[in-house]
């Protein structure tokens, strides 16, 4: 039986995973639904350059939904759709894509729903 009430928090993790060169890193929680994730990306961070050498897969095929805290980020899509989102957005991401951070800010992202594989040695 589900417990009436649960809590967790992205900032005692269950899990920290950095990403490639310093840029970044995923931090997770574990509910009975799945993982929830806090991502921070740094200025200079590519999916292509610090994570795809972790995943191995020549773009992202995580499933993402989630919601920007702050930053921006641009995502292409391998067939060329692209769009870029800022704070206080909520995205959906279907496979197959690039991202990286726009300007001068982290980028940080909760994501309930693609990050527990992502950047997973």
């Amino acid at each position: 039986m589900m417990p009436g009430l649960v809590r967790k928090s992205l900032d005692s993790p269950e899990e920290t995973r950095p990403f490639e060169g310093g840029t970044g890193q995923l931090q997770l929680v574990n509910l009975e639904q799945g993982a929830v994730g806090r991502a921070t990306f740094l200025p200079g961070w590519r999916w292509s350059l610090h994570v795809k050498p972790i995943a191995k897969t020549e773009s992202c095929q995580a499933s993402h939904m989630g919601y920007f805290v702050s930053g921006r980020m641009k995502v292409v899509m391998d067939d060329g759709e692209e769009l870029e989102y800022g704070p206080g957005d909520f995205a959906t991401m279907a496979p197959g894509h690039d991202a990286w951070v726009v300007g001068d800010d982290p980028c940080v992202i909760i994501d309930w729903q693609g990050f527990a594989d992502y950047a997973k040695p």
